[in-house]
This record gives structure tokens, sequence and C-alpha cells, in this order.
């Protein structure tokens, strides 16, 4: 089964945080790909130290994809397609039961992944439950999801010039 969980609110990596939390806690087996952030940040932290858990993501810090230069955006590329990859043989090895793929919609709508590679995943990822997250899903993710769940904003302090928050917002 594929989730996506997309839109302009907040919550999507928190959404998918939440349900890797639960399927390791239920014996499963994860992988936590994580596409265009770099930084530090909560989730990954407790996602590290659970056992079943195997996060996959950016250790190079980039920054937002608008800065990025030419040079920076094809290391990123060749990152993405690693931990993509990487995911692709622990499909392959049977060794998940679940693989989230966050900030995905992203990386793919800005072409800092490999479509053919991102589209064959999701077409063959058999019995793993795939996670994917991240605003303007294209349409091929909406039509191959199972469940979508669309994070709508309404307000955001942001808004009012409030920065992100650690332990709320990262």
């Amino acid at each position: 089964m594929i989730h996506l969980y997309t839109g302009n609110g907040q919550g999507k990596t928190s959404a998918a945080t939440g349900l890797a939390v639960r399927c390791a806690g239920s014996g499963g087996r994860v992988a936590f790909v994580q596409f265009l952030k770099s930084m530090p940040s909560g989730e990954i932290a407790v996602l590290e130290s659970i056992p079943r858990v195997s996060v996959l993501r950016n250790r190079e810090a980039h920054g937002f994809s608008i800065d990025m230069t030419a040079e920076q955006k094809q290391r990123v590329c060749a990152s993405h397609n690693e931990n993509l990859e990487k995911a692709q043989a622990m499909i392959s090895h049977g060794a998940i039961t679940l693989l989230v793929l966050d900030e995905l919609c992203a990386a793919y709508s800005l072409d800092l992944i490999d479509r053919a590679a991102v589209d064959s995943l999701i077409q063959g990822v058999g019995d793993v439950e795939l996670i994917i997250t991240g605003r303007d899903a294209p349409q091929s993710f909406l039509d191959a999801a199972d469940y979508i769940t669309d994070m709508l904003c309404i307000r955001h302090p942001y808004e009012r010039g409030m920065a992100a928050r650690r332990g709320v917002e990262f």
C-alpha cells in the first residue's frame, strides 16, 4: 500500500515518523529516507535510536534548493540517488516492511532525483508499505497512492514572522 502525505500544511514528516515508529514498535523493519533535509531534527534523532529503523539522508549541509549552485545540486542529486538505490536494495532483499520517502515530492519536482528510478520503485514496491511526503505531489504519485492525506495550512506562526522552533517545527 502507498500512503501520500502532501499539502502546504505542517505535519507530513511528523505523520510519516509516527507510522515508522508504530511499524517498528510492532516488530516491523523500517527505512526512513529523507530528501532535501540535512540539518539535525528531533524526529531523526529519535528514529536513529530505534534498532529496527534505518535512516538515510544527506549528511552534507546544503541549504534551500533555490540557494544551491549547480555543483551543489549535482551533489545533492547524487546523494539522493544513492539513498534511493540503498532503499531499493532493502526492498529487493526483503530487509524492510515499511519505507518512508520523506520530501520525495519536492526532490522529484525540483529534478533533484532520478525520476525514472523513483517511478520504478513506486511501481515495484511489492508488499512493502510505502510512505511518500512533500508538497505539490505530482499526478503520478496521486494516481499510485492508496491513502492520500492533504495537509492544509489554515494558519501558521511563520506568517507572523515567528521562526521555526526546535521540537515543534523541526
